[in-house]
């Protein structure tokens, strides 16, 4: 398949790459960051530089890339989470997340959203917004528990569930490029 990454360069998205280019796909990785270029070929990507908040530049790039499978793992998340900006990500999963269904077409959506309540400036509004455009675009929601292990939030302690360990979402996200529309929940046991 060809599948294209939005995020590919964020906490899942450099975990899901080289898993997908492992299993045979045909990857390209999309970051809007001009020094992740390199490190989405060292994955095994195409890298694909783009803003998804430019709709022109955004539609041409995923139509260049003729992917099957679009796989949205954007975020707007900074590495210190006291810093979190719930507008700026709540805008992500709305504009953003339009922008890339959109930008889609045809192509087979898996979008990332998450298993708990968030709170702060529109971000329960967002979370709905996406997971309704994607289900009615026919496409996959994967409703992430809390992530832990290296690279997160939480790489030393537990968060409180739901959780689940990053690299256990990333092949959880793989095997969802099979998977029917509907919404995944992919979190630890409880």
């Amino acid at each position: 398949m060809r599948v294209f990454v939005a995020g590919a360069t964020g906490v899942i998205g450099r975990r899901v790459v080289p898993l997908l280019v492992a299993a045979g796909h045909e990857v390209a990785g999309m970051t809007r960051t001009p020094a992740k270029v390199a490190s989405l070929r060292a994955l095994g990507a195409e890298p694909v530089l783009c803003d998804v908040y430019d709709a022109e530049a955004l539609r041409h790039a995923v139509e260049a890339s003729a992917p099957d499978v679009v796989v949205n793992e954007l975020t707007d998340l900074p590495d210190d989470e006291a810093q979190i900006d719930a507008a700026a990500n709540a805008r992500m999963r709305t504009e953003g997340h339009g922008n890339l269904l959109r930008a889609a077409g045809a192509a087979k959506m898996i979008a990332q959203s998450v298993a708990w309540q968030l709170h702060g400036a529109g971000a329960a509004e967002a979370v709905a917004e996406l997971e309704r455009t994607t289900i009615e675009a026919g496409g996959v929601v994967l409703r992430y528990g809390q992530l832990y292990g290296q690279g997160t939030y939480w790489e030393a302690t537990l968060p409180p569930p739901p959780r689940v360990q990053i690299d256990v979402a990333a092949r959880r996200t793989v095997d969802a490029l099979d998977a029917p529309s509907g919404v995944i929940v992919v979190a630890d046991p409880s």
